[in-house]
């Protein structure tokens, strides 16, 4: 069983800096996309980044700029820089992971809370 367990989150006051970051483990397969998204209660999960095998990256276009997505291969892990932290990316974040191999399939962690204070 594929599992993504992520590590990072927590409180931070406004203007600070976190760094997120999730394994991948049980599959010999590598990670093809991996991808962080983030729900606030009441709200829809959103996209936040997400990147390739190859290292292409994608942001939303909102966090562009104050955020950092990265992977190291080898370690089936990626990362999450947030930096200049506001109050409204309090949400917890999940880690994503989408393989082709041996068929497509799709994964999550179970998230992280971040909480960001005023």
């Amino acid at each position: 069983q594929v599992r993504l367990v992520e590590s990072g989150g927590g409180l931070v006051q406004a203007g600070g800096s976190l760094r997120l970051s999730c394994a991948a483990s049980g599959s010999t397969f590598s990670v093809n996309t991996f991808g962080w998204y983030r729900q606030a209660p009441g709200q829809q999960r959103e996209l936040v980044a997400t990147i390739t095998y190859g290292g292409t990256t994608n942001y939303a276009d909102s966090l562009r700029g104050r955020f950092t997505i990265s992977r190291d291969n080898a370690k089936n892990t990626v990362y999450l820089q947030m930096n200049s932290l506001k109050p409204e990316d309090t949400a917890v974040y999940y880690c994503n992971a989408v393989f082709l191999f041996p068929t497509r399939s799709s994964s999550w962690g179970q998230g992280t809370q971040v909480t960001v204070s005023s």
